[in-house]
């Protein structure tokens, strides 16, 4: 039977129970004066689904209130099979395709998936790599800056750059250039300094070995991919899934919108079945990180908008 038949992508009474398991796992919490004590449940026929009152501050709100699902007229169960097939989609799904799946227009369904991104996407996290392990820096360009003219090389293009621990998290940025003023700021506030660090030849990661453990690299220029341990075909390899994803199925991305798909090829990748996230536990990790992560749909579309 699918996982889409469970009655939390059916039912909004279920759908609520299960954002509220997910944001609420010790219990109601008010979103307003965040008290636990003085939370009741509202009942009735006439009752929107999973609302409740706070008797402390005699607000009323529910567990959307706050959250990437707040102010949306979409069902919540919709929400949750949209938050399901992008955490299943291993190169991802378009806005099309989402909204012919759950029957919504297609500036709906593109308006979902941002905000979907924006759950995925994470903050202030503990460095990567640390004593014996090994973190893989590469670049790669993906379509071109907006309002550049087309010339010879990459500097008409726009760059990203990720970091990608051997066994572990990868992490993308996109920069605005590749010399080693926009890599090394990177590498080193994401990077911990007791870290082997792999990357290829380029002029940027020369003076890598003065800020980490040691630094090895490969000369793609004379034909070296490998050497013993030395490669950075992990990093290779998410490169890979990232750009079909980005060509093959989500086709254009403005500029403005990068980090977010960023942020979603990274969140598939850190929740891996390798590392023991199956379909249902990385949807569960996208809802809980809807909490603080409110996006308009005027924010969404402004030029420079992070989220």
């Amino acid at each position: 039977m699918s996982i889409l038949n469970a009655p939390y992508f059916q039912d909004e009474e279920a759908a609520y129970a299960k954002l509220e398991s997910v944001v609420w796992p010790h219990g109601p919490v008010c979103p307003h004066c965040g008290t636990m004590e003085r939370m009741k449940r509202l009942e009735g026929k006439a009752t929107r689904p999973g609302l409740y009152k706070c008797y402390a501050c005699r607000k009323q709100s529910r567990v959307t209130v706050g959250t990437a699902f707040e102010s949306s007229h979409v069902k919540l169960h919709v929400w949750l099979q949209a938050v399901y097939l992008m955490c299943a989609s291993k190169k991802g799904i378009s806005s099309n395709q989402l909204a012919r799946v759950l029957g919504v227009t297609v500036k709906t369904g593109w308006f979902m998936s941002q905000r979907i991104r924006e759950a995925m996407r994470s903050g202030g996290l503990e460095p990567l790599g640390g004593l014996g392990a090994v973190v893989e820096a590469d670049e790669t360009f993906i379509g071109r800056k907006e309002g550049a003219v087309k010339r010879r090389g990459y500097s008409h293009k726009r760059a990203v750059l990720s970091l990608v621990e051997r066994g572990g998290a990868v992490r993308s940025f996109h920069v605005d250039g590749t010399s080693t003023d926009d890599v090394m700021p990177i590498l080193k506030a994401n990077i911990a300094k007791e870290t082997a660090i792999m990357t290829d030849e380029a002029g940027q990661y020369h003076k890598v070995n003065q800020h980490f453990a040691c630094h090895e690299f490969t000369r793609h220029g004379q034909g070296e991919y490998v050497r013993g341990d030395v490669h950075s075909n992990t990093i290779e390899g998410y490169f890979s899934i990232f750009k079909r994803g980005m060509k093959g199925v989500y086709q254009h991305c403005a500029e403005r919108h990068l980090h977010r798909y960023l942020a979603e090829f990274d969140f598939r990748y850190n929740n891996r079945v390798k590392l023991g996230f199956d379909d249902n536990a990385r949807a569960d990790n996208a809802l809980s990180g809807i909490v603080g992560k409110r996006l308009t749909y005027r924010d969404s579309l402004a030029v420079g908008a992070t989220g």
